[in-house]
């Protein structure tokens, strides 16, 4: 029988350290949980959220939109940190907005996080959702338990802000496994991690990145992990299928928040244009009701083309 513990870690992650000093609460779910995985072939899945009424769709900015004034010198032309990224978004007439974790200070303190859920209260924000980095389609060992532990840590961030809902990925094949292999991995470790974020009322939702860019791979791990906390973080941009639109009308039904890039790729995985219209359009006819979330990865100037985009996003909302 093993016998649970308590540890202290410090765990380095893309620029932030994070002090852990907590039970392993993978360790205290993963035996409710593998019972039902255990089989490559097993067919419970979440259902196409039922939602009640007519669409409803909000409009939110996520941080990554200001990858580089957020990762430049303070202090330097356009530089902004997430509190600044706060005060803009309100001036932009949004009802909510997404911070990323990469985006964070590298110490985090209560704090910190007590002075962001007010700014973006008194600003009249929502936290729509959250995003982080993370590796679930590996096996069992240290790096995975790092990985659980970062997510972990980062679902009492985001709870400790009021966010409802964490952006994760299932990550790449690593070298040497098997396609098949890293899917039943990924669906085994997002369902430990359901059930833990579950605790604090947060919703795991999977992101088609990666190797998950093909709806085919998204949609296997979809089918399977088995949790009230699991949805999609539906990406317009990132589908390598033949046709994007149709793949993102098919996995619509799963989405609980839903980012918009003003780019997707075509057949030939070229990118173009995206047509919001159609994307939205695809949206009210799934009966979406929530946040839809701009992340602008295009070449022009933020500053200049956001707001330029979210108008045309809200008249097409309605």
């Amino acid at each position: 029988m093993q016998v649970l513990s308590w540890k202290v870690s410090r765990i380095p992650f893309y620029g932030q350290t994070m002090k852990i000093n907590q039970i392993s609460r993978r360790r205290f779910t993963q035996g409710f949980t593998i019972a039902g995985l255990a089989s490559p072939f097993a067919t419970q899945a979440i259902a196409p959220i039922k939602r009640n009424g007519t669409p409803k769709l909000k409009l939110s900015l996520a941080a990554y939109s200001f990858r580089k004034q957020l990762t430049a010198k303070p202090g330097t032309p356009g530089s902004m940190d997430m509190m600044g990224f706060i005060d803009w978004c309100a001036t932009q007439d949004l009802d909510g907005f997404e911070p990323t974790s990469y985006f964070f200070p590298k110490e985090i303190t209560p704090g910190y996080l007590a002075q962001m859920k007010r700014k973006a209260h008194l600003h009249g924000l929502d936290v729509s959702s959250g995003a982080i980095r993370n590796v679930f389609t590996l096996p069992d060992g240290p790096e995975l338990e790092k990985w659980h532990d970062h997510v972990d840590t980062w679902v009492d961030h985001y709870a400790a802000i009021g966010c409802p809902i964490i952006r994760v990925f299932a990550g790449k094949a690593p070298k040497g496994i098997a396609e098949e292999q890293a899917i039943d991995n990924a669906v085994r470790n997002l369902s430990q991690a359901c059930k833990r974020a579950g605790e604090k009322g947060i919703i795991l939702a999977l992101e088609n990145h990666d190797f998950l860019m093909d709806s085919r791979r998204l949609e296997a791990i979809v089918k399977r992990v088995d949790s009230p906390w699991f949805a999609v973080n539906l990406d317009s941009g990132n589908f390598i299928d033949k046709d994007g639109y149709e793949a993102f009308e098919r996995t619509a039904p799963y989405a609980a928040t839903v980012q918009l890039k003003v780019e997707l790729r075509d057949k030939a995985g070229k990118k173009v244009p995206a047509e919001m219209s159609r994307l939205i359009g695809i949206l009210k006819k799934a009966n979406y009701r929530g946040y839809v979330v701009l992340e602008y990865e295009a070449k022009e100037d933020p500053f200049t083309a956001i707001p330029r985009r979210l108008k045309e996003l809200r008249q097409l909302i309605g």
